[in-house]
């Protein structure tokens, strides 16, 4: 999730909220590859079990925002380790001012953004992962900045631990059928998918953003995959070649659309013009 949901309140010191929640973000954070979930530990209560020295399990959430979402899945779950990776500073302030004000002991802060991932984590590593309303990048020339397009979720796999989970959560309907495409490209196996993860997902932890955007009658739709077998070289490709542009994702009736993604307003204003004078949706020398 981006600056661009974020409101500031005035006299906002970002320098200043960086150094006071200092302690919950992690800035060498490539130091602990390999080591997470022993190297962090005890971050819990001194009442943990004698002999325990390490985590259950690393999740990492990947554009983790302002933190809600970890704040209440280490909440309910102490012996998880919960890494929340940002490249917005904002966010990273946010995000650390929630864990230490909430005394979480299991949340560490990374200000780092998806290309650092190798050299943060060691292959197996993580538990899982959750890409919580990823920035959708519309256009067809920005695809290569999604984090559900082939090549990144391809990036993810040799992190991943036999059995992890890789979940996408989203109100953009063009990036979730756009998605569907590209999961399969990268050889996941899907365990479940919903066009309505609120209703059939209820107990999944909330972001600021979705409690905002549900308020605006958006459905957020998901996809929960595991790493299958290794797809080839025509597969991947076949992901690559997909159409990039997520306009073309749209639904046909965009009249009855109820709601529409951010970003993509001033597109489906101009398309029900088109539309409307009888022109396709995207001129045939454009595509």
């Amino acid at each position: 999730m981006g600056l661009t949901h974020i409101r500031l309140p005035k006299n906002f010191d970002l320098d200043e909220r960086l150094m006071r929640y200092a302690d919950a973000i992690e800035q060498h954070a490539e130091t602990f590859a390999g080591r997470w979930a022993h190297a962090c530990w005890p971050c819990g209560p001194s009442s943990e079990p004698v002999g325990r020295d390490t985590f259950d399990a690393v999740h990492l959430d990947l554009g983790c925002g302002k933190g809600a979402f970890i704040a209440c899945c280490a909440e309910r779950n102490p012996h998880t380790l919960y890494v929340g990776m940002d490249a917005e500073p904002v966010c990273i302030a946010y995000a650390a001012q929630r864990v230490v004000e909430q005394h979480l002991r299991n949340v560490v802060i990374v200000p780092r953004g998806a290309a650092a991932l190798p050299a943060i984590f060691s292959p197996g590593e993580l538990d899982a992962i959750t890409l919580n309303f990823p920035t959708p990048h519309p256009k067809r020339h920005h695809a290569a900045k999604r984090l559900v397009n082939v090549d990144h979720l391809l990036a993810y796999r040799p992190l991943l631990a036999h059995g992890a989970t890789l979940t996408l959560r989203t109100d953009s309907l063009p990036l979730w059928e756009y998605a569907k495409l590209q999961f399969a490209a990268a050889g996941y196996d899907v365990l479940w998918i919903s066009s309505d993860t609120r209703a059939e997902h209820p107990d999944y932890p909330q972001t600021e953003y979705e409690e905002r955007l549900t308020e605006r009658g958006a459905a957020v739709y998901g996809i929960c995959a595991t790493p299958g077998a290794q797809p080839d070289t025509a597969q991947i490709q076949a992901g690559r070649d997909a159409e990039q542009s997520l306009m073309l994702y749209l639904p046909d009736d965009l009249f009855a659309l109820d709601y529409v993604p951010l970003g993509m307003e001033a597109a489906v204003e101009n398309f029900k013009n088109r539309q409307l004078k009888g022109k396709s949706r995207i001129p045939q020398a454009t595509r």
